[in-house]
């Protein structure tokens, strides 16, 4: 089963050291040492993706987006009128630097570290603005993001919930078709153009209510799938860089949850 995360369903993703894949692993992973004669000496094995590694690179990221999520809030509340230009050059930035990561055979950390650090931006800009207008709302969508996280995560661990089939083909063609609609959405916002799909408050409408409930069930699926595709590549032996990209694509899965339960939450408010 693939993921639909993009980040971790390229053919060639997590694929083993010494198989195709050999040209993930980083000559850094194959320190060899030649003796005076000019004859290579042994070699050390490649260093390879766990689990223990995915956590740790998958907190690194976090902590950052956290982070500079929490320098973008206080900024936005001192100059509320940055709030909006901030949040939409941001996230045309986020986005170029996903798809670099994506379409990059390699694992690209820098990449993913801009990414990290605009996507911060674009959420603490976005919440400072959601905050204000429903004081609360932000404490209730992370503990809401995390929950439901958890309990998919249990549900992955506990019971085998698992997404394959054709029914997988569905929810991979519907985040598809969702990132097309979000993207045509942001390029319209830069003109100026309110398409209706991402409002937000009790006069949102239902065309912003049926797409922020898509959102999280896709993103719930997806994050079945990527937890999946994780443990895939651990078994296969993928080189220890491939942590980041992990990494990365759960922590765009989560973010796309969190704004959407966000948006949620938005519509029971005046």
């Amino acid at each position: 089963m693939r993921s639909s995360n993009p980040v971790l369903t390229r053919p060639d993703a997590f694929v083993p050291a010494g198989q195709a894949g050999q040209q993930y692993v980083d000559a850094a992973y194959q320190e060899a040492s030649y003796p005076p004669g000019g004859y290579p000496g042994p070699s050390r094995p490649a260093a390879r993706m766990t689990m223990n590694d995915v956590i740790a690179k998958t907190a690194t990221l976090f902590v950052i987006l956290v982070a500079v999520a929490a320098a973008a809030w206080m900024f936005t509340a001192v100059n509320p009128a940055m709030a909006l230009p901030l949040a939409l050059g941001s996230s045309v930035i986020a986005l170029v630097a996903a798809i670099l990561v994506t379409v990059r055979r390699s694992t690209s950390v820098p990449a993913i570290m801009a990414y990290t650090v605009f996507e911060g931006i674009l959420i603490g800009a976005f919440s400072q603005v959601m905050e204000s207008i429903y004081p609360g709302i932000v404490g209730q969508a992370v503990l809401g993001t995390f929950a439901a996280a958890a309990v998919t995560l249990f549900a992955y661990r506990t019971f085998g919930a698992r997404i394959s089939g054709r029914m997988q083909k569905i929810f991979i063609f519907s985040i598809i078709g969702y990132a097309v609609v979000a993207g045509i959405n942001l390029i319209a916002l830069l003109f100026g153009v309110n398409l209706g799909f991402f409002n937000i408050g009790a006069g949102a409408g239902a065309l912003s209510w049926l797409f922020a409930a898509i959102g999280v069930v896709l993103a719930v699926a997806s994050l079945l799938m990527d937890f999946e595709e994780c443990e895939r590549g651990v078994r296969m032996g993928a080189p220890a860089k491939e942590s980041w990209r992990a990494g990365f694509g759960l922590m765009v899965t989560m973010v796309w949850l969190y704004t959407n339960l966000l948006r949620i939450l938005s519509f029971f408010r005046n």
